[in-house]
């Protein structure tokens, strides 16, 4: 149901408030360079300083902007049981395709409570349920053996694996079989999850190189390996940039340089050091994106 090119949209402000201009108009360039999935409310969206409503909207204008030509797959997690539930609610209500739950962050739950969660909220909703396993950001790691037993669950029907670890990529692969499509949630690895049997990836990079990854996927899967290997090299450095300070920081400053949105970030984030700022603009300059 879910595979390719899926971006992690970024939220535009300006004036601290949503530009919804600006989100409209990722959305119809993102479609256009052939994403096949937007996301949006992301730990790239900023859904952690985004109000009820205001996730609530911004899921609403992409599902409207999107009219149903590419998936939507809206963040909807929480480290609160019953706020997940409600927020999933909505997004199914909104006409969302799916949902992104991320694993409950700093609660630490046990591998059963995690099960438990995610059982929870997939009983509550009818909707397809991408789980979001991260113990970078969320201090938890959702482990094979879980996602096999979350597996049996009809309408969990993908997870983004951002751990960057083959092995247990490979692991959930050999467990869940067909019941599971494994995402990359991690730029760097979607060519390796790719050769072990991912069929896509939740994308920052997309974000502002849409078509480099929708061709790297699509040569991929078409067995020119040689050239999807050549893309990945050439968006090496990009990647790199893109994470030199916390996401979604470099990649709306990417965007921004490339006059798409406002340089606009929620507190606790800011702006980018001017040397790593230089940085991105050089990588950016070099691949002509600006």
């Amino acid at each position: 149901m879910f595979k390719g090119s899926i971006t992690a949209i970024v939220t535009p402000f300006k004036d601290s408030k949503i530009d919804e201009k600006a989100l409209r108009d990722l959305i119809e360039f993102q479609i256009k360079n052939g994403t096949q999935g937007i996301v949006p409310c992301g730990t790239t969206g900023e859904s952690a300083t985004l109000s009820y409503e205001e996730h609530k909207k911004v899921i609403s204008i992409t599902v409207e902007t999107v009219n149903k030509r590419i998936p939507v797959i809206a963040g909807s997690g929480s480290n609160n049981t019953e706020e997940a539930i409600e927020l999933t609610k909505y997004a199914k209500s909104a006409g969302a395709d799916g949902a992104l739950l991320i694993t409950p962050y700093y609660n630490k739950p046990t591998q059963q409570g995690l099960f438990k969660h995610f059982e929870k909220v997939a009983g509550a909703v009818d909707i397809p349920i991408v789980l979001y396993n991260v113990p970078s950001r969320t201090s938890v790691n959702l482990l094979p053996a879980t996602v096999e037993k979350l597996s049996k669950i009809s309408n969990i029907v993908a997870v983004k694996e951002a751990t960057g670890d083959l092995k247990q990529c490979s692991e959930i692969i050999n467990l869940c079989g067909d019941r599971i499509v494994l995402l990359s949630g991690d730029d760097f690895t979607v060519l390796p999850l790719l050769s072990i049997g991912a069929k896509g990836v939740i994308s920052v990079v997309s974000n502002v190189a849409p078509n480099d990854m929708f061709l790297l996927i699509s040569e991929f899967n078409k067995g020119n390996i040689a050239k999807a290997c050549e893309i990945h090299y050439r968006i090496f450095n990009l990647t790199s940039m893109l994470f030199i300070e916390t996401n979604p920081v470099p990649v709306k400053t990417a965007l921004a340089m490339m006059g798409k949105i406002k340089e606009d970030v929620r507190l606790p984030l800011c702006g980018m050091l001017e040397e790593n700022k230089n940085k991105l603009k050089e990588v950016l300059l070099k691949m002509k994106l600006i």
